[in-house]
């Protein structure tokens, strides 16, 4: 389009510029902030100007994002090569709301589940609900992979240390397996005792290989341990396939429903996660987390872009890497509560938008997505920043939070541990944005042979997020602003960012070894049809007699 052209030809401008003189600009500094709700974005360090923002501005209206964002919210298809609607806003929607697909409303299926969450897990919590010794139980391990636990994962470490949902947590333990590696199952159940144990499977269709050879291995440990019997008292489900939940012994009425409307990586807030976590933390704490993320949802429909949180970040992120050529984005907390959400985001930035083609299925003239990783800070600092200052430019997203969780202050120290740790989050992208020259360094009397070493050229981008406090309302804020964010980026980039075809090809290969590893360990039989040299490494693995010999 003439837009993105516009765009091409503007980067030159950029070019010239410097965030030192950029971040002289009062006004510019003022202008490039938006506050939502307690959630204040300052986007000032970014390599752009007003002009660039208007520009990315009318890219967004070239490529129809509001028109986009509507068909989302009512319940069209947009996931077009999976024929389903996105509807993971419906899921936080309030009870009243009128959310459609295929011409129903789905808001009261999602209540309906939601309900019950709240008797089952109150029912589970008061102690009602015992085990098949008639202990009551206070452990949860959930089994499920991918979106099925990253997302759960990043609220459950955020909840652990916020002070109310930590009381509401007393005398309870929530674990997650995911891996499929044995190792995973050891941790998982180590120092638990079946008897006060809840296992819930998570699995849409049932038949994830990896969640269900790892749900096979936890029954495996509940039966031997207290009897066949044992199952339906100490297995629960999040599934849609009643039958396979009721052979493998759980009671269908202890299975919790979510939608082919639902992608994985945006399950987070169905049965998904709001299961084990209310189970942990009580349904109104979840329910506080879901009404943050509704907030957002609601402001991404209707703010205007100019002030509209997740739509900016989308539009600078395509400006980062499809014009400016940075494809990477660092993710960095200064709060170790957040210290999952990278890792949640990875998945769903990178499952999202790692697309080469268009929605149209025709192969794209410029890159999309981003790499994304991150560590809390001041972790990274002593980690990665290295590169990030004096290496490769990556934007940042740096993450504050006013009033800390856990506040500490020693007697007699200059300042609390809290204002120690965010005066490493103010300073931080003041010294990727100014660096420091050559000049100031021999002003300080620096060695001429260190001034090259010393240098920082500065000029390396970033944002920052203020946050009010870290309890769940804002946390859920916090992921509603990254999902929709990524959205932005797809309909930006004409992309379906709500797919995940890439995920199959491994999956499909990966049923091909298996079969050759049980003939070669059953019958003997040698590895024929791969490689060379994948034929070579399956030999070598084959060499060795596994540590647990399968019963022939």
């Amino acid at each position: 389009t003439e837009q993105w052209k516009a765009l091409q030809a503007h980067v030159g401008a950029i070019h010239k510029t410097h965030l030192r003189d950029l971040m002289a600009d009062a006004d510019r500094c003022k202008a490039m902030t938006a506050e939502f709700e307690g959630v204040f974005l300052d986007y000032a360090r970014q390599q752009a100007t007003t002009e660039t923002v208007d520009k990315l501005f009318k890219l967004a209206e070239a490529a129809k994002l509001k028109e986009k964002i509507e068909k989302m919210f009512n319940g069209d298809k947009i996931n077009s090569t999976e024929n389903r609607s996105v509807l993971h806003v419906a899921l936080r929607a309030p009870r009243d709301a009128v959310i459609n697909s295929d011409g129903v409303n789905v808001v009261p299926k999602v209540w309906s589940v939601k309900d019950k969450i709240k008797q089952f897990s109150e029912t589970f919590r008061s102690g009602s609900w015992v085990g098949a010794t008639g202990k009551p139980l206070t452990n949860v391990v959930s089994v499920g992979i991918g979106g099925s636990f990253l997302g759960p994962l990043f609220v459950h470490t955020a909840l652990q240390t916020d002070p109310e949902a930590a009381e509401s947590a007393k005398g309870r333990q929530l674990r997650f397996l995911a891996n499929v590696d044995p190792v995973d199952v050891a941790r998982s159940i180590k120092d638990l005792d079946p008897e006060t144990t809840l296992v819930v499977v998570v699995s849409k269709t049932f038949t994830t290989a990896e969640t269900m050879l790892n749900a096979r291995t936890i029954k495996e440990w509940i039966v031997s341990s207290l009897g066949p019997q044992a199952v339906s008292k100490h297995m629960i489900a999040v599934s849609t396939n009643l039958k396979l939940v009721k052979e493998f012994g759980i009671d269908p009425n202890n299975a919790f429903a979510f939608w082919d409307w639902v992608g994985g990586r945006y399950s987070v807030c169905s049965a998904v996660g709001v299961l084990p976590l209310s189970l942990q933390y009580g349904f109104p704490i979840v329910q506080k987390f879901l009404e943050g993320a509704s907030s957002i949802d609601n402001h991404f429909r209707t703010a205007s872009f100019e002030k509209n949180i997740p739509v900016l970040l989308g539009l600078l992120s395509v400006w980062n890497v499809s014009f400016l050529g940075y494809p990477a984005r660092a993710i960095l907390p200064y709060s170790q509560a957040l210290e999952k959400l990278a890792p949640h985001i990875q998945q769903l930035s990178m499952e999202s938008n790692g697309k080469g083609v268009s929605i149209d299925g025709v192969p794209l003239p410029y890159e999309a997505g981003e790499i994304d990783f991150g560590e809390p800070g001041t972790n990274g600092q002593h980690s990665f920043y290295q590169l990030i200052h004096q290496g490769r430019v990556i934007p940042c997203d740096f993450i504050g939070v006013i009033k800390s969780q856990q506040p500490v202050y020693l007697k007699g120290e200059t300042v609390s541990n809290h204002d120690e740790l965010m005066s490493n989050f103010f300073a931080q992208p003041d010294a990727l944005a100014y660096g420091k020259t050559p000049e100031q360094l021999r002003s300080e009397n620096v060695s001429e042979n260190l001034i090259p070493h010393k240098t920082f050229k500065g000029n390396r981008p970033s944002l920052s997020f203020l946050l009010s406090s870290l309890s769940a309302y804002e946390i859920g804020q916090l992921l509603a602003i990254y999902e929709h964010r990524i959205a932005v980026q797809g309909f930006i980039w004409g992309i379906n960012s709500f797919d995940q075809w890439g995920v199959e090809l491994g999956k499909s290969l990966a049923s091909r070894v298996r079969k050759q590893l049980h003939a070669s360990r059953m019958e003997g039989k040698p590895v024929e049809g791969f490689n060379p040299s994948s034929a070579s490494l399956l030999a070598r693995y084959l060499a060795v007699e596994p540590s647990t010999p399968y019963n022939t």
